[in-house]
């Protein structure tokens, strides 16, 4: 019987422009934005972390060196915290370079643009008989057990080509996003028949949708190199996972106990900062006077 190693490597898409966040996002990518004192792609790495992922490896673009600084050390600043004693500060700055193996990697110009195209960009860093994490770089969760580590789990138990997460959603909102329909009588039942990407609400066959948290087999990486750009010339995921399907691959669509939480846009991105800062005991007592006192002004 085949032996599944241990997943140890996490890719992390954070190629994206942030359009949506502009002009904050002119000189720093969106994944530098703060969620009150970390940035979004800290937690994403912490997420790994907690999950077993020892090496990290960002997909970045040009210009977006500044999430290579942040994982490094900076030893000016290093020096004037224990100059002045903030040494809590200080632990904390020395323990982000730390925290993983961090892997930089460009995506060239020459790749189409989609959610796939990472995929493109990491295939020789990753070996033909390993899984990897994949997660994209502005989804966020907040559960128990690391949602990555969930989907780690369901993947040494089934043995299938890819697992991705899924989440129920409000029906007003599945358009926004790629919905995923069941394969009826399968031996494990949150198996895909195919996946969706933003379907009006009544052509979806369900309100169970994607969303950036992964676990791939190899066999996605070389479906990825096979599949044709598709709606918009993009490299869609789901076309990918659609095609292994299609190959008699198992794809699971797993369900987390949990919740994600998106900043892909300026209103779900402060939705998520409320949703972060009802979780600190320091924060959320103040925070909830204040939006009480804004409603009733």
């Amino acid at each position: 019987m085949k032996q599944y190693s241990k997943v140890t490597k996490a890719v992390i898409a954070a190629a994206g422009y942030g359009t949506r966040f502009l002009p904050a996002t002119k000189n720093q990518p969106k994944e530098m934005l703060p969620i009150i004192d970390k940035p979004i792609i800290h937690y994403l790495v912490e997420e790994a972390v907690n999950s077993g992922i020892e090496e990290i490896i960002l997909v970045t673009r040009a210009g977006n060196h500044i999430m290579e600084d942040y994982f490094d050390n900076r030893s000016e600043l290093e020096n004037e915290l224990e100059k002045n004693g903030k040494l809590k500060y200080l632990e904390i700055v020395q323990s982000i370079p730390q925290m993983a193996n961090f892997v930089y990697v460009r995506q060239k110009n020459h790749l189409p643009y989609g959610n796939g195209s990472p995929l493109l960009t990491v295939k020789e860093l990753i070996d033909n008989d390993e899984a990897f994490v994949y997660m994209f770089g502005d989804d966020l969760t907040l559960s128990d057990v690391p949602v990555t580590k969930q989907l780690i789990d369901v993947y040494h138990e089934q043995h299938p080509a890819a697992v991705l997460a899924v989440q129920e959603v409000p029906w007003s909102e599945v358009e926004r996003y790629g919905s995923v329909k069941y394969k009826e009588n399968a031996p494990y039942k949150y198996t895909m028949e195919r996946g969706y990407e933003k379907l009006p609400k009544d052509q979806a066959p369900s309100n169970k949708v994607q969303f950036g948290r992964f676990v791939f087999s190899y066999d996605v990486i070389e479906a990825a190199v096979n599949t044709a750009t598709g709606k918009d010339g993009e490299l869609w995921l789901i076309d990918i996972l659609n095609g292994l399907v299609d190959a008699g691959k198992t794809v699971i669509a797993q369900p987390i106990e949990g919740e994600w939480l998106t900043t892909g846009d300026p209103l779900r991105y402060l939705k998520t900062t409320l949703k972060f800062a009802m979780q600190r005991d320091d924060l959320k007592d103040e925070l909830k006077t204040f939006i009480k006192d804004e409603i009733m002004n």
